[in-house]
């Protein structure tokens, strides 16, 4: 499985492993926080068990699985501790920008404090930044726009009070659109920079 790909599905489909010996251990699929559809395989030697419904349990006794399915309500009040336990879900923010322009939109800057309480809630936040383009312009001049968009809105994150050590930057020019476009054409979804808070 691609590096990224694993970490998006522990992310939205969080499992939960209860241990009570050696020769039993329980697994439970939470639903993912989209309401999109996840699924776990869990392989032994005996065999492979799909849970791909939400509250859905696999139990392994003396070697071998069995899917069951599970209530909500049951799954919540038996791991009520290790649910309260998890960190908040991550959450995404996405500012957006004039062709060509390096500063956010206003109503994108208003968006910076909504930011700034997601971090505040986390003990140990960790944020993402990366900046994107439409496709007007060259490759090149697209990259170093992307380059640019992530330099600002990193320098309005410092700006807010928030520590360097706990911002990652990255950027792609033209190359992950959120819309696909012909070459040339410019679509202000494409002009963004995307802040992911976890």
């Amino acid at each position: 499985m691609h590096p990224v790909t694993c970490l998006r599905w522990l992310v939205t489909s969080v499992a939960l492993l209860a241990l009570t010996g050696c020769v039993s251990e329980r697994v439970v699929l939470l639903p993912s926080p989209d309401g999109k559809p996840s699924a776990v395989v869990i392989r032994n030697a005996a065999g492979e068990t799909l849970i791909d419904r939400p509250y859905g349990e696999s139990v392994q006794r003396s070697g071998y699985h069995r899917a069951q399915p599970a209530l909500e309500t049951e799954v919540k009040q038996r791991y009520a501790a290790a649910l309260a336990a998890l960190p908040p879900r991550g959450r995404s923010f996405m500012l957006h920008f004039d062709t060509a322009s390096d500063i956010p939109l206003p109503d994108s800057l208003a968006l910076l404090q909504q930011v700034r309480q997601e971090i505040a809630i986390r003990p140990a936040a960790e944020i993402v930044i990366i900046g994107h383009t439409d496709r007007v312009g060259s490759d090149a001049d697209n990259e170093a726009l992307s380059l640019r968009r992530v330099e600002s809105v990193h320098a309005l994150l410092l700006a807010e009070g928030i520590e360097d050590a706990v911002i990652e930057t990255a950027y792609r020019g033209e190359r992950e659109p959120l819309v696909a476009t012909p070459d040339g054409m410019s679509d202000p979804i494409n002009r963004r920079v995307e802040i992911s808070v976890r």
